[in-house]
């Protein structure tokens, strides 16, 4: 192939190489070991928010490129000599080149068919060519370079207002402005715990804050997740809450809290052992089963849903191409485009034996920890063993789906099912095991990022190995120390109740992984779903999931001429439920309008524009926000000052009725009485 067959890798990725750019200097080293400090330090802290900051590689790319270029012109021209040995390098050697760049973006920050060509991957690579290559406008026109500094700069000042001033705004429910007493119409109302009718949010961080820029996926995937998110949200929860199916009126309609018969939170101190940290099953049955909401019900069956259609998806879609590409993975007639064969050409493959040697020493290590605190961790060295097994066989199936589509799915929900099922009773042991396999899986999909963008731009594997290798060791010690840090340092840290009015430090994600951790690890599935639980039902839909893609598959098989049938994915479908607890109905809506707008109706009608500054402006807009936001952080809310007093501070959308159940008998602080 001359080119790659993708449209989008055509219109964005260049399709040639410079072989003598160098890309390891001097400035990495000192520019980029204190960014890979700060990088690390900052995406710790962004996790314990409110709203979760998801910073992409453009917010440090600039501080790169400005940093970089300001080095280039004033470190002189010369040779040093490291004492004591031959060694020498030059502290100025060239000047600041694209291939430089990435890789020391890859430093503080497997597929080589080019049909998988990773939309995440090719939405950053417009910035990069906008910095380095010469960018010719039109008269009266704006450059890339200028276009993203413009957006960077409207959205930084505008930050200001939904992060300090006017927190409201983030979302706006004028249904329950509307109908200020009606807790049906509030439930159906509220963007953060109803079904989000007539909501918006005037906040970018919360349309991305759990569910990425909609600017950089194709339309066929905002589609698909569209279908998946009213289908879910619009008739199965609505449908089983109002039938009252599993007792669901009794609790609120979209919360993460697991709850008791009476309909009020879950005591987990109730039915654990203090001494062991292991299930107390007297105490279980003197006090209550587990009760969930409608919607994180549902979150846990479409998630169980993806993982089997994801098997089916690829299985009869892409089986038979990849079945060929590993066949082909060691001999050297497989079928590449012109990026491929420029890398094979011009730089050597990483041996084999590298990732050998550290996979088996961090799994080594692994089951050292565990064995030698057996009793801390509840986890045994067959365990590990377990995870690693499920990292291999499920990640070849995410990373497809990432590659094709740019959205994948996580592991958590399987992890937490299979120990709990092997091991139950012990909580512990679930969230390690469930962490273990989930940061393995994460890590290597990241790893096949790097490479994959590394691939697009031309530079050599074994050094984005190494600049990887150095990143992670560096990111994991920066993470645990800010972490115990700031649950040493801040007040109330992850206690929603007792922070004070506009603070952000509420830890949805580990409040999540607590809910999961009791559900499944303490508690167990045997007892919460099959075979003594009531919530069996969600096992069908793993059936349902293994099922759906069928009838799909064939439909694209009769009538090969209708492309659009091979378009609609179930996995992509499924995946809308991931999030509906923690995200909130209001950041949805708006990520499809933006989506849609930008990635069907002006991808379209104005394709040179879009091919201009579409990615542009994402980057802008991700860099922007993100930056603001950390250095109010930094600033002035680890100080807990959190802005003005008044009604517009709290970071809610004003729909106190939506958290209250609506069946006689249940009480909670706040809400009515129903009779």
């Amino acid at each position: 192939m001359d080119d790659s067959p993708i449209e989008q890798v055509r219109l964005t990725v260049p399709s040639t190489d410079d072989p003598t750019l160098q890309v390891l200097t001097f400035r990495i080293w000192i520019l980029g070991v204190p960014l890979c400090i700060l990088q690390s330090a900052l995406v710790r802290i962004a996790t314990f928010r409110q709203q979760f900051i998801y910073i992409s590689p453009v917010c440090i790319d600039f501080f790169l490129y400005g940093g970089c270029n300001l080095l280039a012109r004033v470190l002189p021209n010369k040779v040093a000599t490291i004492p004591g040995t031959r060694w020498s390098f030059s502290l100025n050697p060239c000047p600041f080149n694209i291939k430089e760049h990435i890789a020391m973006s890859i430093f503080v920050n497997s597929i080589d068919s080019p049909n998988m060509w990773w939309p995440s991957v090719v939405a950053s690579i417009p910035l990069y060519r906008a910095l380095h290559e010469e960018d010719k406008r039109s008269k009266g026109g704006l450059s890339r370079y200028q276009f993203f500094f413009i957006v960077f700069a409207t959205i930084f000042a505008y930050s200001i207002i939904p992060a300090y001033f006017f927190q409201s705004i983030t979302a706006l429910s004028f249904v329950c402005w509307i109908w200020k007493d009606s807790i049906t119409a509030q439930q159906i109302g509220s963007g953060m715990n109803g079904l989000g009718i007539g909501s918006i949010s005037l906040d970018w961080m919360t349309i991305t804050s759990f569910l990425g820029s909609p600017l950089v996926l194709p339309s066929f995937v905002i589609f698909n997740n569209l279908i998946g998110f009213i289908v879910i949200t619009y008739i199965f929860i609505p449908f089983s809450y109002w039938s009252n199916a599993y007792e669901a009126r009794k609790f609120l309609l979209f919360s993460t809290n697991i709850y008791d018969s009476h309909g009020q939170k879950y005591n987990v101190s109730r039915i654990i052992d203090s001494n062991t940290l292991t299930f107390n099953q007297e105490a279980y049955d003197k006090y209550s089963k587990i009760y969930f909401t409608t919607s994180l019900l549902y979150c846990y069956a479409f998630s169980l849903a993806q993982y089997t259609s994801s098997i089916s998806e690829i299985t009869l879609c892409y089986g038979r191409s990849l079945w060929q590409t590993f066949k082909k993975a060691y001999k050297d007639d497989d079928e590449q485009d012109v990026h491929g064969r420029l890398m094979k050409q011009n730089y050597e493959s990483i041996p084999q034996w590298w990732f050998y040697s550290i996979l088996l020493s961090m799994i080594g290590m692994a089951i050292l920890v565990c064995e030698s605190f057996a009793s801390q961790i509840q986890l045994r060295y067959w365990e590990v063993l377990l995870a690693c097994a499920l990292v291999f066989l499920f990640l070849p199936l995410e990373c497809v789906l990432e590659a094709i589509a740019g959205s994948g799915f996580t592991l958590d929900l399987l992890f937490e099912a299979i120990i709990g099922y092997l091991n139950p009773g012990k909580p512990l042991a679930n969230m390690a095991f469930k962490l273990y396999g989930t940061e393995a899986h994460l890590v290597a999909a990241y790893a096949i990022y790097n490479f994959k963008l590394s691939h697009y731009i031309k530079i050599p594997p074994k050094i984005v190995f190494h600049l990887m290798i150095l990143s992670a060791t560096i990111s994991c010690f920066i993470d645990f120390g800010i972490a115990w840090w700031m649950l040493r340092s801040i007040d109330n840290i992850c206690q929603p109740d007792l922070l004070p009015e506009g603070s952000p430090w509420t830890c949805p994600s580990d409040k999540a992984m607590f809910i999961t951790g009791v559900t499944w690890g303490l508690v167990g599935p045997s007892k919460t779903f099959y075979p003594d639980g009531m919530y069996s039902i969600v096992f069908i839909f793993a059936l349902i999931g293994l099922v759906a893609p069928i009838p799909v598959w064939l439909l694209s098989q009769k009538y090969p001429e209708k492309k659009w049938i091979r378009l609609i994915n179930f996995p992509l479908i499924f995946n809308a439920a991931l999030v509906l607890p923690v995200g909130g109905m209001v950041g949805y809506w708006n990520w499809f309008i933006v989506g849609l707008l930008f990635n069907y109706f002006i991808y379209h009608k104005h394709r040179e524009w879009w091919t201009r500054y579409n990615y542009l402006l994402s980057a802008g807009l991700d860099a922007g926000s993100a930056v603001f936001v950390l250095l109010l952080s930094v600033s002035l809310q680890f100080q807990n000052i959190y802005g003005a007093n008044w009604w517009g501070l709290e970071l809610s959308d004003h729909c106190p009725l939506s958290n209250c159940p609506t069946v006689p008998g249940v009480i909670i602080e706040g809400c009515p009485i129903i009779q």
